[in-house]
């Protein structure tokens, strides 16, 4: 989880003692020499889903669709190289995750095995399984993992997908995971928002999500959210914390299904990029309201980018992408432009048409694939600092200083990068007066440096921060590895 939430929500709480109380006043009605029923862990599979449906069997009801999704569940252990730390560092996480198929699929969140050079899944059974990342998305933040069962274990217990554009607002749902690191669990509430547009301009662009009041703890990504029927409505992925309520914010299930596809057939999900930054007509957030029927406005055009040399400009009003009409009314609409650029052809160009001061014009955008979402990582372990490659996805801020480039991703503290004044997110402009332009570069230079026993411990590097160049002597004469 990159965020935490707790404490069930009001609207769940008072939901859940009505149904409750109904089923009690039930009870009450019966005879008192009629016999007591078993419990819900005395009946069959069978007797479970013969149980009748109806505001008295809300908990039959959850138990029902717990056994059709319970045994899916699954908790994953990934082992993640980590340098955020200013050294590289292996360390088990944890998270959730869902098989989808019985031969093993599981899909879960990017983050959950992002950087992970080993991933373990412990099944409903208590067994642990090793698993192979057949792809990640860190777009969406998805994952798609291949459990290396026997065969005697197989066809896996598997769950199955709901039409997340049919879910509504006030639907029961239960969010099922491994928070805290713990085995299986289970919250309930309902869904509080279908459509919540969560307003990232670099992550998270590509789909609405689903909100709920159903607690998602750290641990929870990647697990399940499901219906009373106990199907997949959407994937955890993110929480809130808030003082009384719990946030919680699920991919819908609809998404998860085309980009798990994707990612089996090609291992990767291929977009096309075309440099442009999009705002909706009737922006409530900055109060500006575009006087048009149709389209979504081009809020910027970025340097060097296809759209750029199709002579595209902000203020244009995009009304159409090829053959298909654009409705950019509110920022509710915004993911599915992004994702109809975004499945654009690299191989030829595309027709968009556009209104300029009352005209319209037609321009040839000739997209080309987007790079890739993250960096390298390069360990300076005897410097005690960690560099990466800048990525205009990921570190725009970064990116608008220096294009191409190389950054301090993590100072060590203790260490010899903290005590010579290096920062986060410092620019790595050169080493000893040679520049430097990628981590092949900054490699070779730190292990040749290292490699020279003549010269004294110490090493000129320059920075670039917040726009302004530095020059920086790092001493590291004190070997903290040793001193540990």
């Amino acid at each position: 989880m990159r965020r935490f939430c707790w404490k069930p929500a009001a609207p769940f709480r008072l939901g859940l003692v009505l149904a409750l109380a109904a089923a009690a006043a039930t009870l009450a009605a019966q005879p008192s020499d009629s016999p007591s029923s078993p419990s819900l862990d005395q009946l069959s599979e069978k007797q479970v889903e013969a149980l009748p449906e109806g505001p008295a069997d809300f908990q039959q009801i959850i138990e029902r669709a717990k056994r059709r999704v319970f045994p899916a569940l699954v908790f994953v252990k990934p082992i993640v190289e980590d340098y955020g730390s200013g050294e590289k560092k292996k360390q088990e996480v944890f998270g959730s995750g869902v098989i989808i198929s019985p031969d093993g699929l599981v899909i879960t969140n990017n983050h959950v095995v992002e950087n992970a050079i080993k991933v373990n899944c412990v099944l409903f059974d208590k067994d642990q399984l090793p698993a192979e990342i057949l792809g990640r998305d860190p777009d969406t933040d998805l994952a798609l993992l291949q459990l290396d069962a026997p065969a005697e274990k197989r066809p896996l217990p598997a769950a199955e997908f709901a039409d997340s554009d049919a879910v509504d607002e006030g639907d029961f749902v239960m969010a099922l995971g491994s928070p805290f690191g713990f085995t299986r669990s289970i919250s309930l509430g309902i869904i509080s928002n279908t459509q919540r547009y969560l307003g990232f301009e670099n992550e998270y662009r590509y789909n609405l999500w689903l909100q709920t009041d159903a607690a998602i703890n750290p641990g929870n990504s990647g697990g399940p959210l499901v219906d009373i029927e106990g199907r997949i409505v959407g994937i955890n992925t993110l929480g809130l914390r808030l003082v009384a309520e719990n946030v919680g914010f699920s991919i819908p299930a609809n998404v998860v299904r085309e980009i798990a596809a994707r990612l089996e057939r090609d291992g990767a999900v291929s977009r096309a990029w075309t440099g442009l930054r999009l705002q909706p007509l009737k922006d409530f957030n900055t109060n500006t309201f575009t006087q048009a029927e149709r389209g979504v406005l081009i809020a910027n055009v970025e340097s060097g980018s296809p759209a750029e040399a199709a002579g595209l400009q902000s203020g244009d009003l995009l009304v159409a992408v090829g053959d298909h009409p654009i409705d950019g009314a509110y920022v509710e609409n915004l993911p599915a432009i992004h994702w109809r650029l975004a499945d654009l052809p690299t191989d030829a160009p595309t027709t968009f048409t556009l209104v300029r001061n009352g005209r319209t014009i037609a321009a040839a955008v000739q997209p080309v694939l987007k790079g890739k979402v993250e960096g390298e990582n390069l360990d300076l372990r005897r410097w005690n600092m960690t560099l990466k490659e800048i990525n205009k996805y990921k570190e725009p801020q970064l990116y608008f200083y220096r294009k191409e480039g190389i950054y301090v991703q993590g100072v060590r503290n203790p260490g010899n990068a903290s005590a010579a004044g290096i920062q986060r997110n410092d620019i790595l402009l050169s080493i000893e007066r040679q520049p430097v332009d990628s981590l092949a570069t900054a490699r070779q230079l730190y292990e040749s440096i290292l490699g020279d026993e003549t010269r004294e411990k110490k090493v000129l590097l320059e920075v670039l921060r917040g726009g302004l160049p530095k020059l920086i002597v790092l001493d590291y004469t004190k070997d903290y590895e040793k001193a540990d």
